[in-house]
C-alpha cells in the first residue's frame, strides 16, 4: 500500500525551527520586527521541509492576496489561438510574469476580458472580486481604456498599463515603439533604401502611432518622402495582404515595406512571391513582434523583437514595490532590438517597376 505523504504545515515549520507561528508568518509574508538570525533559522527549516505557503494562508495573515493578475483581450486571443497562428505574447506574457512572481512569494493569474463597454466592467468587476488581486496588468487594448482604469483607480487597486504613456493613474510602461520604428528605417536607409513604406496598426493601439512617428523620423532625418506610402492594417494576416497590394500597384519603385505585425508581414511576403518579386533581391521586409514563426518563413523575416517577458516582468516588480501609493508619472520603456535574417538586403541597382508594373497578381 502507498504511502501517503504528509502535507507540511507552518505548525511544522515553527516546531523545527523552534519558533512562533506568528515569527513563521511574518518571515513566509515578508513582515517587519524579524531578527536576520531567525530569519535566516526559519527560511532553513522552509527549504528543509519543503513547505510551500498556500494562498489562503497567506491571505490569513493580512491584507495582501499574493496574486498579480494579467488582463488580455479575449477576442483576440482566442482568436489567436484558435486559428494557432504561432503567435506567442500570453506566452510571453507568462514567462516573464510567472517567474518575477514566483521569486517575491506570488502568483499570476490570466483572465480575459471583452474590449466591448457592456461587458468590461460587469467581466472584470466579477474577476476582482473573486480574487482580490494586488495588482492588475492591463495590456493593450484594455491599458488604454478609461472604464478598466477607472474601474481599477476607485478600487483602490495598483495596475500598469503595458502599451500606454497617457497621463493618468496606473504605472505606464512601453516598449520602445517609436524607436524600434526607428531603428528599422534607419537599418534600411543605411542598407540604401530610398523608397520606404509603412504597413501600420489599428489606430485604437497608440503604439500604431509611436512607430508611424519612429518611421517618418528616419525618413525625415534622411530627407526622403514619406507621403503616400503609409498604409494601415489591424494587425492581421487578410489587412497585411490588402496593404501591400496598395503600396505595390500605387508605387512601382518600393524597394522596402516595415510592417507593423509578424501576420501583416508575412502576407506582404506572399504578395511580393504573388508578383514575382524576389525578397531581399527585389522588396526588403522588417517585421514587429519577432513570434517563432517569422524563423521559418522563406526567407525567415529580419525582425523587431518586442520585450513582452522582459515587460511584464518589469510590471510586476512595480506593482510589488509600489503598492496603491505608488508614484505613476513616469514611463517606464523597455527598448526593443532589431533581429537581422535573410529579409533584408541593399536595394536592387534598378527598381523592379517593370515587375512590379506587369507581375500578374494572385485575387
Amino acid at each position: 500500500m502507498a504511502r501517503v505523504r504528509k502535507t507540511v504545515t507552518i505548525r511544522d515549520v515553527a516546531e523545527d525551527a523552534g519558533v512562533s507561528l506568528q515569527t513563521v508568518s511574518r518571515v513566509v509574508n515578508g513582515g517587519p520586527n524579524v531578527r536576520p538570525q531567525l530569519r535566516d533559522k526559519v527560511r532553513a527549516s522552509i527549504d528543509r521541509l519543503g513547505y510551500v505557503p498556500s494562498l489562503a494562508a497567506q491571505r490569513m495573515s493580512g491584507s495582501r492576496s499574493y496574486i498579480i493578475l494579467a488582463i488580455n483581450d479575449r477576442e483576440r486571443t482566442l482568436a489567436d489561438w484558435r486559428a494557432r497562428l504561432g503567435t506567442d505574447w500570453v506566452d510571453q506574457m507568462l514567462l516573464g510574469g510567472i517567474l518575477t512572481c514566483s521569486q517575491h512569494g506570488y502568483r499570476m493569474m490570466v483572465e480575459l476580458v471583452d474590449t466591448h463597454s457592456d461587458h468590461v466592467e460587469r467581466e472584470l468587476g466579477a474577476a476582482l472580486s473573486a480574487l482580490q488581486p494586488d495588482g492588475v496588468i492591463l495590456t493593450p487594448p484594455h491599458s488604454e481604456n478609461r472604464l478598466i482604469t477607472q474601474l481599477l483607480a476607485e478600487r483602490n487597486i495598483p495596475f500598469a498599463r503595458i502599451g500606454s504613456n497617457a497621463p493618468g493613474p496606473g504605472i505606464p510602461l512601453t516598449m520602445g515603439d517609436e524607436s524600434a520604428a526607428h531603428l528599422a528605417t534607419a537599418r534600411l536607409i543605411e542598407l540604401g533604401h530610398r523608397r520606404i513604406a509603412m504597413i501600420a496598426g489599428p489606430p485604437q493601439y497608440s503604439l500604431s502611432g509611436w512607430r508611424i512617428d519612429g518611421w517618418k523620423r528616419a525618413m525625415d532625418e534622411a530627407g526622403l518622402p514619406h507621403d503616400g506610402l503609409l498604409e494601415v492594417g489591424d494587425f492581421g494576416y487578410a489587412s497585411g495582404t490588402r496593404a501591400a497590394r496598395a503600396l505595390l500597384d500605387r508605387h512601382a519603385d518600393l524597394t522596402a515595406i516595415i510592417g507593423s505585425s509578424d501576420q501583416m508581414t508575412l502576407a506582404a511576403l506572399e504578395v511580393a512571391r504573388d508578383r514575382g518579386l524576389a525578397v531581399p533581391h527585389d522588396l526588403s521586409l522588417i517585421s514587429f513582434d519577432n513570434t517563432p514563426i517569422v524563423r521559418f518563413s522563406q526567407p525567415p523575416l529580419t525582425a523587431v523583437d518586442q520585450p513582452i517577458a522582459e515587460t511584464v516582468s518589469r510590471a510586476v516588480e512595480q506593482l510589488i514595490a509600489r503598492g496603491p501609493d505608488g508614484d505613476d508619472d513616469a514611463v517606464i520603456e523597455v527598448a526593443a532590438g532589431l533581429v537581422e535574417r535573410s529579409s533584408t538586403a541593399p536595394p536592387p541597382v534598378e527598381a523592379p517597376a517593370q515587375a512590379h508594373a506587369h507581375a500578374p497578381s494572385r485575387a
